[in-house]
């Protein structure tokens, strides 16, 4: 997601920074997250993003 921000940075994904800034929090501090936090993301986000990457690949 990054790579594509700092390409064109007026791509349309929702919460495509806090996207980024949730891989690093992760990468880089992987014991401050919390179990609670990545299943919120897996249940209420990824099924947003998957219809997103959809839309733009039927494009």
């Amino acid at each position: 997601m990054n790579r594509i921000l700092n390409k064109d940075a007026t791509f349309q994904f929702s919460n495509a920074r806090k996207i980024v800034n949730t891989r690093n929090r992760i990468i880089h501090g992987y014991d401050s997250v919390s179990d609670e936090i990545i299943w919120g993301i897996v249940i209420k986000h990824i099924p947003i993003l998957k219809t997103e990457i959809q839309i733009l690949l039927n494009e």
